[in-house]
């Protein structure tokens, strides 16, 4: 059979996954990698730093469905990768990561760009590869992709020689996945869907609460027809917006630190929660010791480690939150609707009593809220709406109506920060015909907007919306309410014209000032479709986002605004003993 070079088959081998866009950036260990992309179909795209790289290969992911791909050198290449690595994982976004590594004899010899990269990374992957022999370079990374895709997805690393890439192989195809300490567990058993059933049937105050598993397993039509089917109001995750439409009359929202009120004090009065495809996150639980104090829980997730991680699980279902729906739906059958009018009836004068709110002034200044309101409204919510991390996060997962899933890509678990320029960029190349807006703060487009060069450079006409209220918005929120108003160190300035400067890089600058500029820059930034735009919304600084519940606290005090705040605490709002 005709020798290969391990690089040759690395190339390949992505062809036969059907990988249709890499994003990566070369260096010397990885350079036999990139000699034989160049006669590649494969579209690499040229990251400006490889954490950008990372993300992209995320917001691709994110937003196809597909399993992102990135590519570093070694060394600091590769460790520049370990952040979207972990952020990959936690959020459960399917990667495969390749890298350089120095040649063989080099390794343990503190050569030049040499670090211990699987030894760095294992904690931050589902599973990673150091691959000594090119024979075994076609089957690392059809297991790779396979470990990615299936079960919980994550992040795999594979980790190649420089001379083990130049070396000659006459293995060019992957032999059949054999491994025997990994079989994910799809299908849930017959008897807890019985069981979960039957609680279902008879709870008078139930809650369906469901997270990011159900997009990824593709249920959020199961999760609708169970909602119908049994009159369930439906709460997501931050993760799960999107995984039932926020049109619905049952739909309540997302719960948590930055849930509606509604949603988030549901769950705290249910008698049963139905959590399918959730992890009982800390922003959501709160102090697990007072979550849902009254409920029973069914919880369903791909992950056995998930459940009773944090709460207790009544009825444990193992399996694909997919298929553990439609067992559930077949247990349930043709019963007939249950009548929860009293229930609903709650729900709804909570939703009366304490909707959403901000209070937009014409003469300004521009409250963010308003901004992406209008941003919905004048897209008519058809966009792929990516976000950063902080303030400007929580008001989009507020204020944004999400009908459909894989609408809305963010950092949820590690809340990295410099997530949104470039997980935009991997989104937009990924679905090229679709509208791809990503809400930033000042602070978090500071961190990645180089990126932007690489989105003009390879014209991919992405848009932006900065928030500026010059700060770290969340930190100085928590320092207003938890730190007396001492602003130690989250005060960013006024120094940077952002239109000037992204019109440095290739992009269209445009800035809105007052409440009546915003619509016309949004409407000017729809209007361009040849290069990225960048709109900066200067914005009140002021601002904060309600309702709240304080880290380790409570949800049954949820803090609807500032007033709220002093009612809780007679003694004045400075509680420095409230560890954030």
């Amino acid at each position: 059979m005709t020798k290969r070079t391990g690089a040759e088959v690395l190339i390949t081998s992505l062809e036969s996954e059907g990988v249709d866009i890499v994003f990566g950036v070369p260096g010397g260990a990885i350079l036999p990698a990139y000699d034989p992309l160049y006669d590649s179909p494969i579209r690499h795209i040229l990251a400006r730093h490889e954490q950008g790289a990372g993300h992209m290969a995320e917001g691709y992911a994110w937003a196809t469905g597909k399993v992102g791909v990135c590519i570093a050198t070694s060394g600091p290449g590769a460790t520049n990768l370990v952040t979207p690595l972990a952020d990959a994982l936690i959020d459960s976004v399917p990667l495969v990561a390749i890298t350089g590594q120095v040649a063989t004899r080099s390794v343990g010899n503190d050569a030049f760009q040499e670090a211990y990269t699987v030894g760095i990374t294992m904690s931050a992957t589902k599973h990673n590869y150091f691959v000594t022999n090119p024979d075994d370079i076609a089957d690392a990374v059809h297991e790779a992709f396979h470990i990615a895709a299936t079960g919980r997805p994550g992040p795999v690393l594979i980790d190649i020689p420089k001379d083990v890439l130049a070396g000659l192989t006459t293995n060019h195809t992957p032999q059949e996945i054999h491994l025997p300490g990994y079989k994910p567990k799809s299908e849930g058993h017959y008897r807890k869907a019985k069981e979960a059933v039957s609680l279902i049937a008879s709870a008078t105050r139930p809650v369906l609460y469901v997270g990011g598993g159900i997009i990824k397993a593709g249920a959020h039509e199961e999760v609708r027809r169970l909602a119908e089917a049994a009159n369930l109001p439906v709460v997501t995750t931050l993760m799960g917006r999107g995984a039932f439409p926020d049109h619905h009359p049952l739909a309540l929202g997302m719960s948590g630190m930055h849930g509606t009120y509604t949603a988030t004090t549901a769950i705290q009065k249910a008698d049963l929660l139905i959590a399918i495809g959730v992890r009982f996150d800390d922003r959501v639980t709160g102090d697990p010791a007072s979550f849902a104090p009254h409920a029973k829980v069914i919880h369903a997730d791909i992950d056995p480690a998930e459940i009773g991680k944090v709460r207790k699980a009544d009825v444990p279902i193992v399996g694909d939150a997919r298929r553990v729906l439609g067992q559930l739906l077949d247990e349930w059958g043709d019963r007939e609707v249950p009548d929860r009018t009293s229930w609903l009836t709650v729900l709804d004068g909570w939703r009366r009593e304490y909707p959403l709110h901000y209070d937009q002034q014409p003469d300004g200044p521009i409250k963010p809220q308003y901004v992406i309101e209008e941003l919905y409204r004048l897209t008519g919510g058809d966009a792929i709406l990516v976000s950063g991390v902080g303030q400007h996060q929580m008001w989009a997962s507020q204020f944004w109506k999400f009908d459909e899933p894989r609408r809305w890509i963010n950092s949820g678990g590690l809340g990295t920060m410099g997530f949104a320029v470039p997980a935009a960029v991997g989104a937009k190349a990924g679905m090229p015909d679709e509208l791809v807006y990503a809400i930033d703060g000042d602070g978090c487009f500071q961190m990645t907007l180089q990126e932007l060069i690489t989105a003009a450079t390879e014209q991919i006409p992405v848009k932006i919306a900065i928030m500026n209220n010059g700060a770290h918005g969340m930190v100085k929120q928590w320092q207003e309410l938890f730190y007396s108003g001492r602003f130690s160190a989250t005060l960013l300035g006024d120094k940077v014209d952002y239109v000037q400067l992204v019109e440095g890089m290739g992009c269209v600058g445009l800035r809105a000032q007052t409440p009546e500029e915003v619509a016309p820059v949004i409407e000017k930034s729809l209007a361009i479709d040849d290069r990225p735009v960048v709109v900066e919304f200067v914005v009140d600084p002021d601002e904060m986002v309600f309702p709240m519940v304080r880290a380790g606290g409570t949800n049954d005090e949820v803090m609807i605004g500032p007033d709220t705040i002093v009612k809780q605490d007679p003694n004045g709002i400075p509680r420095l003993d409230m560890q954030p």
